[in-house]
């Protein structure tokens, strides 16, 4: 369990930045196979805790601060520069209570813990709307023209969309200066492709990808629970999770991953 002065150090910050470095190194979870993707997320948020409180511990002199790092020293793994040439470097993000300029602070943060200059692709999962509110181009629009500015700034090269359906990815193609060059399926909703969205994608130079992550692969009880489990007596509750960035990079001439991680924002609300 966590330490007594790790609790006071999430007392006294602002904002919580966990890394969980390349999962791969972790010799725990190569062991594990989590039944869905919202159980390894919360898996790595525990582990990530759970060592890093334990290593803050060792240092009574830990200087608070106001943007606190959580990482796994030993799982860091940063990339070759001599070898980015042969790796894609791919990301999802996924906003869970923040708002589009997020989307810069989680690629910054990305591009700096692979130690490179630019993400080869980054897809946004539609960030959650009320209930009762359809997801609808209006919507999207802020969270896409940040996109398109980090690829006019070169930090990323292409940019991709999940989960659209033909009218709003169609809306989204017509509207955007930079198109998006991909759009994840959630097979679980359908086992078959739309014919029209692939006719669509196949028109426009669409890749069509399919993926399995539920509609919210981190909710704000999931991350306050994990907390919770994580370090003794911590004020949970007042911790909120912002986005959740996962990436993995992949050798490009074999197609097999090389790392795998996640990089999650949380900010405490103090009544």
């Amino acid at each position: 369990m966590g330490t007594e002065s790790t609790r006071v150090l999430l007392e006294r910050a602002g904002m919580l930045t966990l890394q969980t470095g390349n999962l791969l190194n972790w010799g725990c979870l190569r062991k594990k196979c989590p039944a869905t993707p919202s159980e390894e997320v919360r898996d790595c948020i525990q582990k990530t805790l759970t060592e890093w409180s334990s290593k803050i511990g060792q240092d009574q002199n830990q200087e608070t601060l106001e943007v606190l790092e959580c990482t796994v020293a030993q799982a860091i793994e940063k990339i070759n520069p001599e070898e980015r040439d042969e790796l894609k470097v791919s990301a999802k993000l996924f906003i869970v209570g923040s708002n589009s300029s997020s989307i810069r602070d989680a690629v910054d943060l990305a591009c700096s813990a692979l130690g490179v200059a630019q993400l080869d692709s980054v897809i946004i999962a539609p960030p959650p709307v009320d209930d009762g509110t359809n997801l609808s181009l209006e919507y999207l629009q802020p969270y896409w023209k940040e996109l398109e500015n980090l690829v006019q700034n070169k930090k990323i090269v292409a940019i991709g969309t999940s989960d659209l359906d033909k009218t709003l990815l169609e809306q989204l193609y017509l509207w955007a200066q930079v198109k998006p060059s991909s759009n994840q399926v959630n097979l679980a909703s359908c086992c078959v492709m739309p014919p029209d969205l692939t006719a669509f994608a196949k028109e426009c130079d669409i890749q069509l990808l399919t993926h399995n992550d539920p509609k919210e692969l981190l909710c704000e009880a999931s991350f306050q629970e994990a907390l919770q489990e994580s370090i003794q007596n911590v004020k949970a509750n007042e911790w909120i999770p912002l986005w959740l960035l996962r990436y993995s990079v992949i050798v490009k001439s074999r197609g097999i991953i090389k790392s795998k991680g996640y990089i999650i924002q949380a900010k405490r609300n103090a009544s």
